[in-house]
């Protein structure tokens, strides 16, 4: 961490002095530096308080020094809202963060965001997977909130296609939140990115998730919302996506299911159906190829015997029992489960819990 680096975090630490401020002081000052050799009039001059002033940390403060280590040891990089390295589109928003937390390596691709609820159904998780994957191997960066449910799937589904993903926390970058998404956490910033706007320390309160959602759709062009309940908060993250011209999609749910409320108020409301990745491909990247390549799929089939190959496009994207496909294709359990076996290394399926199969090509 530089000299001008450690400035901007002493400003980002100073009780009370948020985003808005320090937009003023580097609008008065010029940069960060200057700011902290000025008087309080000064500050007064550039529309902030005498007290606000008096509060920065020094640069001998304990508190400060340890969370300058802890940066230093967690690999933790600060990106200003006025370096080259500042994501573009989140550049564009009306409240950009000033300063983002980064641990990992901010992906250069186009970014897409999928959220949803954190108590998403088994057919909801599935799908979210299944669509992050397909977009991931269109070179598009998914980008969610680490949150249970939907968020976890969306970015699980990116990583099983050694894609690009983005996670947005809602509490410091030394926090992982929830606490069972260490591993996934550890995934993520190892090949990608991990930000937020938050400094270190930050606990993961309610009243940050909503600033948290602005920046996962102001960093897309477009967000998906799988499965939300009518006062969801990925709600606000579509509201968000519309106030920031990014295109807004949902996936159509069951009447009786209440996840699906917010979902249908929005495609009634005119968001954009999504029943599979095409849908969001064919409006954001209608040109763009996929890395899984046709031959490679014409291949796998060749390659399978009759019984192999009605198995494998019995399977789609939604979720078959070993009980069902058997029935359908006249198999015997010790038969199918040589089948499937073989289709899982040749990477044309993917197990599911409890039995459960989909396609692996999609």
């Amino acid at each position: 961490m530089n000299a001008s680096q450690r400035d901007v975090l002493r400003l980002h630490l100073t009780p009370g002095l948020g985003r808005t401020a320090l937009f003023k002081l580097h609008q008065y000052f010029g940069n960060f530096t200057v700011p902290l050799q000025a008087s309080p009039q000064h500050w007064q001059e550039a529309g902030l308080t005498e007290k606000l002033c008096q509060k920065v940390p020094a640069e001998n403060n304990q508190k400060f020094q340890q969370i300058c280590r802890n940066i230093e040891l967690l690999q933790v990089q600060l990106i200003s809202f006025w370096d080259d390295d500042y994501p573009p589109l989140l550049r564009e928003i009306h409240d950009p963060p000033a300063l983002l937390y980064l641990r990992g390596q901010l992906p250069a691709n186009d970014c897409f965001a999928i959220v949803g609820s954190r108590r998403a159904t088994s057919a909801g998780l599935t799908l979210t997977r299944t669509l992050a994957t397909t977009l991931a191997h269109h070179d598009v960066c998914i980008v969610s909130g680490l949150a249970r449910g939907v968020d976890s799937a969306a970015h699980r589904g990116a990583l099983d296609a050694k894609g690009a993903t983005i996670a947005v926390l809602g509490c410091g970058i030394d926090r992982v939140y929830p606490p069972e998404n260490s591993k996934l956490f550890h995934e993520i910033y190892q090949e990608n990115a991990i930000i937020t706007e938050y400094p270190p320390e930050t606990p993961p309160l309610a009243g940050h998730f909503p600033g948290r959602n602005r920046i996962i759709s102001g960093l897309s062009r477009g967000v998906l919302i799988v499965e939300a309940a009518e006062k969801s908060g990925s709600l606000i993250t579509g509201d968000f996506a519309l106030e920031q011209g990014r295109e807004l999609f949902a996936i159509p749910g069951a009447l009786q299911n209440p996840n699906s409320k917010g979902t249908n108020r929005l495609l009634k409301e005119g968001a954009q159906l999504v029943t599979e990745a095409e849908d969001i491909l064919q409006v954001l990247w209608a040109n763009q190829p996929s890395r899984q390549k046709q031959g490679e799929y014409n291949n796998i089939t060749e390659q399978l015997d009759e019984s192999a190959r009605k198995v494998f496009q019995l399977l789609g994207h939604e979720p078959r029992h070993s009980d069902e496909i058997a029935r359908e294709c006249g198999l015997t359990p010790m038969e199918l489960s040589a089948i499937l076996l073989d289709l899982e290394l040749r990477g044309g399926i993917q197990t599911l819990p409890g039995n459960h199969y989909i396609r692996g090509w999609i």
